[in-house]
């Protein structure tokens, strides 16, 4: 029974947040721009957010928790900025979408490698790669947390957990009940109909795209507060080409991206929890970390040809074929 407990426990802390990253990767291909860069961005957001978190916790009084919130605002704005470049390479100068991906991912490695090296150096006369951050505090629920295996949902629970299931209930509205999500899915099926029904399709593509770099930014914030305790390369582990998986899975929307997100999250704890069990010694658990990549690669065998993306994505829009 504790193996199960911690296997959803910890399931949950790894998929709450790349579920949060998904989103973001939706929100930017409903739009029309396939979006490679998640990766990218959630390691630059969670770079600004380390960063603010760092400087915070060396000049103020304040606590981990308040700390934690403020960083996970600024990641939002991090992963925003740098989501910007992505938006005017792929909008304002066509350029290859899937190409610009990979090179963003590329760049936000070495230019937060540098930028995190320097800054050591000038903060602690060190130039480490890695800013270490306090862990964030967990809380569990009485009475309902010893309900037996329900009880583990609400059992050492973080509370970016709940911020970010409050986001993703906000972001479902925006994409499904509100005018400027209408326009988004129009605009990644039929980006044509909507320049001729007024709508602006480069403005509506570059705010989804930015939406997707905040939230991106949100996910890397909270692997860096809870799983990596730190910010550092390691925080490229490839968890933003897993949420791009895992909305693929999904088939490009937020419930069903959820429950992906959920089953790569209790793969990969149970993996570790199965590695805790046998006994095994700690370098065995990176294999068993593998897990999600594993399932994905298998999951790709049988229902890749179920999956319809958004008919526009990754084409440039081109007004003059309206």
């Amino acid at each position: 029974m504790t193996y199960i407990n911690n296997m959803i426990t910890d399931g949950l802390a790894f998929g709450i947040p790349l579920f949060i990253m998904a989103v973001g990767a939706i929100y930017s291909e409903k739009s029309g721009i396939t979006n490679l860069a998640v990766e990218g961005f959630q390691g630059f957001g969670a770079f600004c957010g380390a960063v603010l978190a760092t400087l915070l916790g060396m000049s103020t009084g304040l606590g981990t928790q308040t700390i934690l919130y403020l960083a996970l605002v600024m990641a939002f704005i991090g992963g925003a900025f740098y989501a910007t470049l992505h938006a005017l390479l792929c909008i304002k100068f066509r350029a290859d979408q899937t190409i610009s991906g990979v090179v963003i991912n590329i760049l936000a490695v070495a230019l937060t490698t540098f930028l995190t090296s320097q800054i050591s150096g000038v903060l602690y006369g060190n130039a480490s790669n890695k800013l270490t951050l306090d862990v964030s505090a967990r809380f569990t629920v009485p009475g309902i947390s010893s309900i037996p295996i329900i009880g583990a949902v609400f059992t050492k629970v973080y509370p970016f957990e709940i911020i970010i299931l409050v986001i993703a209930v906000f972001m479902w509205y925006l994409m499904y009940k509100s005018r400027y999500g209408m326009r988004l899915r129009a605009c990644g099926e039929n980006p044509q109909a909507v320049d001729a029904a007024g709508g602006n399709v480069a403005r509506t593509r570059f705010i989804a795209v930015l939406i997707s770099g905040g939230l991106s930014g949100i996910g890397g914030m909270c692997f860096a507060y809870s799983i990596l305790s730190n910010f550092s390369p390691s925080i490229y582990l490839g968890y933003g080409y897993l949420a791009i998986a895992a909305m693929i899975f999904g088939n490009w929307n937020i419930i069903p991206t959820f429950f992906v997100c959920i089953f790569f999250g209790l793969a990969r704890a149970g993996g570790s929890q199965l590695c805790v069990s046998m006994g095994l010694a700690s370098i065995y658990t990176d294999l068993f970390m593998m897990t999600p990549y594993i399932l994905t690669l298998i999951l790709l065998m049988f229902f890749s040809k179920r999956n319809h993306p958004p008919k526009a994505a990754g084409e440039v829009y081109d007004k003059g074929k309206r």
